[in-house]
């Protein structure tokens, strides 16, 4: 059983360190994780690594040694005192490696915790990348930047805030002032008679030329000028 933390996304531990200098809420729980939005389905593994170094007791309360790390404000101090509480949670690490633990590469500590866990590759591997979170929020390595929050929906919300695009279609439509012809026979006289119906398409969005232009072809060309 592995007793060193381990999370698939070591960077949600970082964001909720950072979001616990802002504010420290009395009592933390895998809820007040997942109401923070961190670590979805994965809330239990950052409280678990936040136990581990210290930060909060098992009952989820702030610890005296986390008060005084979380009370400074500058990044530097903190992380000095922050130090001291992952230095203590790794003190097997350190009795081995010395402050040389700092700057062990991902193999070398997936080496160890596999040694000292008897974890597997993947556990051990999520292991060494939480340390190296923790490192990095001691001063001594960078820190990941937390993912942004996704959209829900994704690119259906996406989709629906887009206006619909509506065709501007400035000229006139291809039937305006087109007819159709029909013969039928004369009631009066018996004979045939020739009858024209003319349909015209009126494009919605024609301006007063546009329809003055096709009234007048069709009074020239169909009603004998």
């Amino acid at each position: 059983m592995a007793t060193h933390p381990y999370i698939s996304g070591p960077g949600n531990v970082a964001q909720m360190v950072t979001q616990l200098r802002k504010s420290f809420p009395n009592v933390i729980t895998s809820e007040t994780v997942k109401k923070l939005g961190i670590a979805p389905n994965n809330e239990s593994y950052v409280i678990n690594a936040l136990q581990f170094v210290g930060v909060i007791d098992s009952e989820g309360k702030k610890t005296s040694s986390a008060a005084k790390a979380f009370s400074h404000h500058k990044d530097e101090e903190f992380s000095k005192e922050f130090a001291s509480l992952v230095q203590e949670a790794y003190a097997s690490l350190f009795e081995l490696h010395g402050d040389n633990a700092w700057k062990l590469d991902s193999d070398e500590l997936i080496t160890f915790f596999r040694q000292s866990d008897q974890t597997s590759a993947t556990i051990g591997g999520r292991q060494a990348s939480t340390f190296k979170v923790l490192a990095g929020l001691s001063g001594h390595g960078d820190v990941p930047e937390p993912k942004a929050k996704k959209v829900g929906n994704g690119a259906k919300a996406a989709r629906a805030s887009k206006p619909a695009q509506v065709k501007n279609e400035s000229k006139p439509s291809p039937n305006a002032g087109a007819g159709s012809a029909g013969f039928q026979r004369n009631s009066l006289g018996g004979g045939v008679a020739l009858t024209v119906r003319v349909e015209v398409n009126l494009p919605a969005d024609g301006t007063k030329e546009t329809y003055d232009n096709i009234f007048k072809s069709i009074k020239e060309n169909l009603l004998g000028g």
